[in-house]
Parts: structure tokens; C-alpha cells; sequence
């Protein structure tokens, strides 16, 4: 009778282990549809946010809904933030808020971007915090702020033999290597005279910027707002010869400028940073066009 008992009790057991591995399956089960109700709810309302800010910045303001939104804010080292307090007058300008979001971009612009050192160059936080802060000050009016052609700064001491050409360059960029390669020295020159209107940081940066939004899959505001603008501005300068000779008359923008539409907006948005009552008082159509490519916004200061 006890072996009999026994078995009976392994037999309820594994009746009853059965019937805990049906019901956690269809708990499992049950979890797994509902999580996947909730992805795809996720997709469809991301899909529909972006229509409607499309069509929003299209036909209604020429704005995103925001800029920034941020969970969690990266920080940077007392080092480097120095650097930004010492020698990056354009964060130094910012409201105390916009700076916490300026360090946030740079920090991450930082880890997500390879630096190298070229004959005898050796990379310090100087190097990244300023070319890391010259790309987030010309995306700061955009929400996605990443350079999706951009992957590497290469830095030589100054002017280097172009791999393209075996000219001597002072700055290039190469979509092929997705590498922006400078000489050290013409870009800090870039920043030691702010109004004359030429920053190797910014014009090589711009036609990374230029490359990533001219591109037909990119769906970003921040492509829609710069091709726009860019449209406006080529239209501009090439259908009005008048207006065309008296931009270069005025001398605000140098000679290069003019050598192709990718050199003209690069030196345009040179300008537009460094002398920009002058851009404004002489030529205000071209400067509220910058102004809205970049979706600038004079209160951040």
C-alpha cells in the first residue's frame, strides 16, 4: 500500500508540475504579445510624431517641437570644462541651462568620435573638447545632433600633403574614410581672431553637414530645415546677378566663397558666426536664412 501511496503522490506531482509549466508558458506568452503590442505602438506613435512635425515645420513653423530633452545629462571633466570656460567664447555666452545641455552634446559627441594624432600630434582634451564643441555649436538648434558621416578627426600639427591631391591642406573632409582631417595650427587660428570671418572648424564641419542632409534617406528636421534654406539662398545668388555682384563687392564674404555652392554656404555660415551684426545690417535675407537652416535661436545668451 505505501508503494502504491507513493506513486499516486509522484503522479499528482508531475501533474501538477505539468499544469505550472502550461500556465508559466502562457504567462510567457501573454507577456511577450503584449510587449510586442507595446513596440509596435511605440513605432506607430514615433512614425506619426515625425508626419506631424513634418508637416508642421512644412506649412505651419519653420520649427521643431523641441530641441532638447535629455534623461540623463553626461558631464564633463573639471578639465575640459575649463577649456570650454577659457576658450570657447560661444559657450560662454550660453544662460546656465544651455550650458549644462552644450557640455551634455559635447560629452557625447566625444565618446562617439575617434581622435588621432598625426606626425607627432598627440591627442589631448583640448583637441576634442574644441572640434567636439565647434559641431555641437552648429547643431545646437537641432534635436539629432549626430554627424551620420562622421566617424574620425585626424589632426596634424599644421598644413599636410592631401592623400587626394598632394596638395598642401590646412583642413579636408573624405566621406569615404568619414574622416575630417585639420592642421592644428590654422584651426586654433580659426578661433584666436573671431570676426574675421575664417574658421577651419566650422567651414570643414559645414560640409559635413552639407554631405549628411543632401542625402535623400535623411528625414531628420534638421535636413529639412537645412536643404530648405540652402535651396533658398542657391536660388538667390544664382537667378540675381545683381545681388550676386554686390555680395562680392561688399568683401564680407572672401573670394572662395564663390567657387561652388559647397564653398559658399561653408564660408556663409563662417560669417554668419563670426561677424554676424554685419552679415545681418548688410545682407538680412542671407542672415534670417542661416538663421533658420540652423534654427537658430538668439536666446540662448
Amino acid at each position: 500500500m505505501s508503494y502504491l501511496a507513493d506513486v499516486l503522490n509522484i503522479s499528482l506531482m508531475i501533474e501538477a508540475s505539468l499544469f505550472d509549466n502550461k500556465a508559466l508558458g502562457r504567462s510567457i506568452i501573454t507577456a511577450l504579445m503584449l510587449l510586442s503590442v507595446l513596440i509596435l505602438l511605440i513605432v506607430i506613435i514615433r512614425s506619426m510624431f515625425a508626419l506631424v512635425e513634418e508637416l508642421w515645420v512644412s506649412y505651419i513653423s519653420p520649427k521643431p517641437f523641441y530641441t532638447h530633452l535629455y534623461f540623463r545629462k553626461r558631464k564633463l571633466s573639471e578639465d575640459q570644462i575649463y577649456i570650454l570656460e577659457n576658450q570657447f567664447g560661444f559657450y560662454q555666452k550660453l544662460q546656465p541651462k544651455k550650458k549644462l545641455y552644450f557640455e551634455h552634446r559635447v560629452a557625447r559627441f566625444i565618446k562617439h568620435h575617434q581622435f588621432e594624432g598625426r606626425s607627432g600630434v598627440y591627442i589631448t582634451n583640448q583637441h576634442k573638447v574644441l572640434i567636439a564643441s565647434t559641431a555641437i555649436m552648429l547643431t545646437f538648434g537641432y534635436r539629432n545632433y549626430r554627424f551620420k558621416s562622421l566617424s574620425t578627426f585626424v589632426i596634424y600639427p599644421e598644413a599636410f600633403q592631401s592623400t587626394s591631391n598632394k596638395a598642401l591642406h590646412k583642413g579636408e573632409f573624405n566621406p569615404a574614410y568619414k574622416a575630417v582631417v585639420f592642421s592644428w595650427k590654422d584651426f586654433l587660428e580659426g578661433y584666436a581672431i573671431e570676426n574675421d570671418n575664417l574658421n577651419l572648424g566650422i567651414h570643414e564641419l559645414v560640409h559635413v553637414l552639407h554631405f549628411d542632409f543632401e542625402k535623400r534617406k535623411n528625414s531628420a528636421i534638421g535636413a529639412t530645415l537645412f536643404m530648405r534654406h540652402y535651396d533658398k539662398i542657391k536660388h538667390k545668388i544664382h537667378s540675381n546677378a545683381g545681388f550676386r555682384q554686390h555680395l562680392k563687392a561688399s568683401k564680407l564674404l572672401r573670394n572662395y566663397a564663390f567657387t561652388n555652392n559647397f564653398e559658399f554656404i561653408s564660408v556663409l555660415i563662417e560669417t554668419f558666426f563670426e561677424s554676424p551684426k554685419e552679415l545681418k545690417t548688410q545682407f538680412p535675407d542671407l542672415y534670417d536664412n542661416v538663421k533658420s537652416m540652423l534654427n537658430f535661436n538668439d536666446n540662448l545668451f
